[in-house]
């Protein structure tokens, strides 16, 4: 690929070959083109970085901020409202700022690595009943299905405090909210007042009757200053933490899983030690080249990265996937190395707006992990890794169905 070419307007997201591959432009970017002109669905223009350290920079730097309600910022999907960057969701909790940090504090302590260990108990129980029902119908079975859907779903249900029994309900409000190019801006309407009034009637019943979940704290006054949250705040952060909580994990228990079983000298290596589990999450986060979209960030003044003059206005996709791949971060970046440490791969971003429900991500991960080693040591993908489905058209990635067969 000559330089003139790399340079020229690409669509984004870049499309790959196999649901488990990088796209093959992602190196020549990175060398290349590390600020490269990209067509985003809505048909807006935009910057992508794939660099490691630009990247990184940026998600760090105050001055590239999430105010991409701005006239002149780029709109991400193909439907009127711009997705869920765009969507009044967003708007509605504090994003930068004082506020945004009093907003971090407020639910951020029901997401500490403490908590997420008290947890651990009830994810393995949860997990050990979800294998012995996909065991009990059978295989061939789809893993995400039976087990990547509903465990994280019940879990974020239970911290929020509504019934996981309307999971199939959450599953198309969140498709909604993240949708690139799959749906209308009419169903997107549609499901998004439903969302809104399902979560707004759930917030009044946490007022008039607390219990002991997040949702109801912050509706007392959960900050030093005891002030509570007020409900549009807290509608949005309980539709935001539904659809972060159970969308991403599920899609990456799949990944994960997958990513693993692809190469079976990786899970045979996880029989014989499983003490590798923590480090061979940590590297399936690293390795996973189908996260989705990525991360975009509005510039409100003029900024120079890797040499370029980026002019303020512009809106920057930081792609950490492409960056989790960078050789100059990274030894040996394209081989997927369970034992890999330090591992500083940004797939839950960095700075002030790293990914708050992390240390629950990556508890569940590892419990699952740890679960299906011991309960399905003979566990396969039950079609070749290459025949494999992306999902399409929404802002995070994942794969359609886990086929396996154990």
């Amino acid at each position: 690929m000559r330089q003139d070419d790399v340079a020229q307007t690409l669509n984004y997201p870049i499309p790959s070959d196999a649901a488990l591959d990088p796209p093959a432009g992602w190196a020549r970017l990175r060398e290349q083109c590390p600020v490269a002109r990209v067509r985003l669905p809505s048909g807006d223009r935009a910057s992508l970085l794939t660099r490691y350290d630009d990247v990184k920079q940026v998600l760090s730097d105050p001055r590239f901020t999430r105010q991409l309600d701005a006239d002149d910022a780029a709109r991400i999907a193909a439907n009127e409202s711009g997705g869920v960057f765009n969507s009044s969701m967003a708007s509605t909790i504090p994003q930068s700022g004082e506020g945004h940090q009093r907003w971090r504090r407020m639910v951020g302590r029901w997401f500490t690595a403490r908590r997420m260990a008290a947890l651990k108990p009830g994810i393995e129980a949860m997990a050990d009943r979800l294998i012995d029902d996909m065991v009990a119908q059978g295989h061939p079975a789809d893993l995400k299905a039976s087990l990547g859907f509903p465990l994280p779903v019940w879990v974020i249900c239970d911290l929020l405090g509504v019934p996981d029994s309307d999971r199939d309900k959450f599953a198309y409000w969140s498709d909604t909210l993240l949708n690139l190019t799959r749906y209308t801006q009419a169903e997107i309407d549609a499901a998004q007042a439903e969302f809104v009034a399902y979560m707004g009637e759930h917030v009044a019943a946490r007022r008039a009757r607390p219990g002991d979940d997040l949702l109801s704290e912050l509706s007392k006054g959960a900050d030093a200053a005891g002030e509570p949250m007020p409900d549009g705040a807290l509608v949005a952060t309980g539709m935001g933490l539904l659809v972060a909580g159970h969308e991403t994990t599920a899609n990456m228990i799949g990944k994960m899983v997958a990513m693993l079983l692809a190469d079976r000298r990786r899970w045979e290596r996880l029989l014989a030690d499983p003490s590798l589990v923590r480090s061979a999450v940590e590297e399936a986060l690293r390795f996973d080249a189908n996260p989705g979209f990525g991360m975009p960030r509005y510039l409100g003044e003029e900024v120079e990265i890797a040499g370029a003059v980026i002019p303020r206005g512009t809106t920057v996709v930081c792609s950490m996937a492409a960056a989790n791949r960078d050789e100059n971060a990274f030894e040996h970046a394209g081989e997927m190395r369970l034992d890999r440490v330090p591992n500083p791969h940004l797939t839950f971003g960095s700075g002030p707006h790293s990914c708050l429900g992390q240390a629950l991500a990556r508890t569940e991960l590892q419990t699952v992990l740890e679960v299906l080693l011991r309960r399905l040591p003979s566990l396969e993908l039950a079609v070749p890794a290459k025949d494999l489905r992306r999902v399409e058209g929404l802002a995070v990635g994942g794969l359609r169905e886990v086929p396996v067969r154990w």
